[in-house]
This record gives structure tokens, sequence and C-alpha cells, in this order.
């Protein structure tokens, strides 16, 4: 089999050493007598299995304690606007850079709930950069600044 390998936002490809042990796993895993995927995300197992994850992630990228770390069903899109309702007031001032599509879809989600300030936009010259930081014309009150990179 000749693996294809993908490049795109999102799903990508996976080490065939991934894909087979999660295949080897997927009747029944750890010895459990069933699949991970059909035991309970309230049950110890799946609950070890988040801790380690955890574990993992706060180790690999330096996530200290006080921190929390965040695993969230739904796409970026649904993010947006958790990002606003949690984060902010209803109507208080959010800043925003807008740098493209992803940018203008995060402005979409969020505006029903709070006041938005495009403190900078490279949408004239098509979206090609980032606008340097001295142009972001930021609120004073802002609750948040939001950049979405790509």
């Amino acid at each position: 089999m000749t693996r294809a390998f993908n490049f795109s936002a999102g799903p990508a490809t996976l080490p065939e050493s991934v894909l087979r042990q999660a295949q080897e796993e997927m009747l029944e895993w750890n010895g459990a007598g069933a699949s991970i995927v059909e035991m309970s995300h309230r049950g110890p197992e799946f609950m070890a299995v988040a801790a380690q994850a955890e574990a993992d992630l706060r180790r690999l990228i330096g996530i200290p304690d006080d921190y929390a770390v965040l695993f969230l069903a739904g796409g970026a899109t649904t993010q947006q606007a958790l990002l606003a309702l949690n984060f902010a007031q209803p109507g208080q001032t959010v800043d925003y850079v807008l740098t493209g599509h992803w940018g203008k879809t995060a402005i979409k989600q969020v505006s029903p709930y709070v006041t938005v300030n495009v403190a900078a936009s490279s949408e004239a010259n098509g979206f090609h950069d980032i606008p340097a930081r001295a142009s972001w014309q930021l609120s004073d009150d802002a609750a948040y600044v939001h950049i979405t990179a790509n």
C-alpha cells in the first residue's frame, strides 16, 4: 500500500505504527474486555487515559500546574464562541487582529456576544501578512486580544 501525505488543516497523516497500535486496541483496550470507544468517559479506564494525556501534554510543551488543560469537543468555530462566553462579559469590548478567513470566522462567531474592535487588519493587502504590532489600535478595556495566525 502506498500511503498518502495530508498537509491540510485538520486531520493529518499519522505514522503507520500509531495506526497499527490503534487498530490492535480497537477491539479490546488494555485487557479491559472492551474497546476504549465503548467505555464511559467517566469510567476509571478512560479517566486514566485522560490523566496521562494531560500529563504528557504538560511535559511536552511545559504547561505549569497553575494553568488548566482543557480537552474540548468541537472544532475551532465552536471554540471561538466559547472564548467570548468565558472570557468576556456580554457587550464587553474584545480586540481582534484580522488576518484572513479564519479571523473573519472568529469575529462572526463572537459578534452576538461582545463588541468587536478590529485592532488591526491585513485585508487591504489580501491577508498576506500579520500587521506589525506597532500598528494595532488596542482598546484600553478589552477583555482579551485575539489573533488567528493562519
